[in-house]
């Protein structure tokens, strides 16, 4: 499908891959558990890189990481590791490979705590999105109390990779906060969505 070009957005999509990902799926809200882990991964996996790097992989993340099935990644073992170290469809890591191995077991056990990753997550902006009044790009953050409280609390549960900002980004992206711009098209359509 053609990507509309007339259309005003946030600035920061200008490859076509961002410009669809920002127009279809960024600031919305998910609620299904095994979006909300493989957005978190992959979010985790944008460190140091660029989220283009990141959506352009995708798809080998999902057919590499079992659909980003928690359950099979929480038992992944040496020879899974090593698998995904020599795979070039994502990013060669090792530490963010061990994280993502570690980051199922920890969402394993927050699905068994809190009934649902879900609840646990929506849980720091009070269930409902937050919507945020941004004019320019200047005036959104790289991180909020919000994601900050999130941050320390994955920490503890033994989470990696999930510093602040990349919470921020997370939250941003599941549509816990709707930081699109004033002049956003898809501002108002996020706004209503819950």
């Amino acid at each position: 499908m053609p990507v509309p070009t007339s259309l005003r957005r946030c600035p920061w999509p200008t490859k076509p891959l961002d410009i669809v990902y920002h127009d279809r799926e960024w600031g919305r809200p998910h609620h299904d558990d095994r979006a909300l882990f493989e957005l978190l991964i992959l979010e985790g996996a944008q460190a140091g890189l660029s989220w283009t790097t990141i959506l352009a992989k995708r798809e080998n993340y999902r057919k590499a990481f079992d659909g980003f099935d928690a359950t099979k990644i929480a038992k992944y073992g040496a020879r899974e590791a090593a698998r995904l170290l020599a795979d070039p469809g994502i990013v060669r890591n090792r530490l963010k490979i061990a994280a993502t191995i570690q980051n199922a077991k920890s969402f394993l056990a927050v699905q068994k705590e809190f009934g649902s990753f879900d609840r646990y997550l929506w849980s720091f902006v009070g269930g409902s999105p937050k919507v945020n009044r941004r004019r320019g790009r200047g005036d959104v953050p790289a991180f909020s109390e919000e994601s900050d409280a999130m941050s320390r609390d994955l920490k503890a549960r033994g989470f990696k990779f999930v510093g602040t900002t990349i919470c921020y980004a997370f939250m941003q992206a599941a549509g816990m906060v709707n930081d699109h711009l004033l002049t956003c098209f898809c501002r108002a359509e996020c706004a209503n969505l819950k």
